[in-house]
């Protein structure tokens, strides 16, 4: 009776040992596919978004050089360059609105971190073309980027005829340019870049001259409302402008978005609307009144539509 009543209770411990392991056992189970599914959820509203900052400028040009602002891909960007003769040029010459030169280009969006384009000017009868590279975009949030970096590099063709006295061999009508844009949009209101700018000229006019020459551009935006905004640009000469009468260009303005268009009124005192034009040739000076007053259009078309957000 003794035996039977151990064997009793070892019976009895050992089913309730292995009732609450398979209990446990269970639970166990449970719990893991819960904490799965929570961490799932979890990963699924944390997960990590890059926002890239936009409308740093609404136009790809700042007013005369580029901006940190790219065209985006498959679009096709049809621009406009006018400016009038100078103010000072009194009544008879309509404060210069008789005189004009302009520059007609197509710039394209080959991705959304690459351009390219090409421009003809009335302005030495110069074809010009650039390619525009970034390669660094500002972003916020996740794993932020406070400034955007993009590379720049054109040449320029000069297709005047020879004279009597001159002659040009088609090297010495080729110019080049390499430039970097540091740029920075600081919250909605106001943007900032600098672009350190090298001109090359195969063949100057004057001996004396060098055939380089660094520019440090400054360009900013100051947002006015939705559509409208204050502009200014700069490219004062560091090294290289032996010619004391040559002056850095300065133009400020007004952006102007109307839908597709995009309108720049402006006054400068630079004729010339390709790098090498308006950084090396411009000789007239504000303090003079030697101003032109100027507009930009730019229309922008969808030729490819973009289907993938890839670079």
């Amino acid at each position: 009776m003794k035996w039977l009543t151990l064997n009793f209770l070892f019976l009895s411990l050992l089913v309730s040992i292995t009732t609450y392991a398979q209990t446990d056992t269970t639970t166990l189970k449970i719990d893991t596919n819960t904490e799965d599914e929570l961490e799932n959820l979890l990963d699924d509203d944390i997960k990590p978004v890059k926002e890239y900052v936009k409308n740093a400028f609404k136009s790809s040009r700042v007013i005369n050089g580029h901006s940190m602002e790219m065209i985006g891909k498959g679009v096709l960007d049809f621009r406009i360059l006018h400016r009038f003769g100078t103010l000072n040029s009194g009544y008879r010459e309509l404060f210069g609105l008789d005189q004009a030169s302009m520059r007609m280009g197509f710039d394209y969006g080959v991705s959304k971190n690459l351009s390219i384009g090409i421009g003809r000017s009335t302005f030495n009868k110069e074809v010009d073309g650039f390619f525009k590279w970034r390669i660094i975009h500002q972003r916020k949030k996740v794993r932020p980027i406070p400034f955007s970096l993009l590379w720049v590099s054109g040449i320029t063709l000069t297709t005047t005829k020879n004279t009597d006295t001159k002659t040009y061999f088609f090297s010495n009508r080729l110019g080049f340019y390499h430039q970097i844009i540091i740029g920075r949009k600081f919250g909605q209101g106001f943007t900032l870049q600098l672009s350190p700018t090298v001109v090359h000229r195969n063949m100057v006019e004057n001996k004396t001259e060098n055939n380089d020459l660094f520019s440090l551009g400054v360009g900013a935006r100051i947002k006015l409302s939705n559509r409208s905004a204050f502009i200014i640009d700069a490219f004062p000469n560091i090294y290289g402008a032996t010619n004391s009468a040559f002056t850095f260009p300065l133009s400020i303005g007004f952006d102007i978005e109307t839908g597709g268009h995009v309108f720049q009124l402006h006054l400068s005192n630079a004729r010339g609307m390709n790098e090498k034009a308006f950084i090396t040739e411009t000789t007239q000076q504000w303090e003079k009144g030697e101003i032109r007053l100027g507009f930009n259009l730019s229309r922008v078309f969808t030729v490819v539509k973009n289907t993938s957000s890839s670079w």
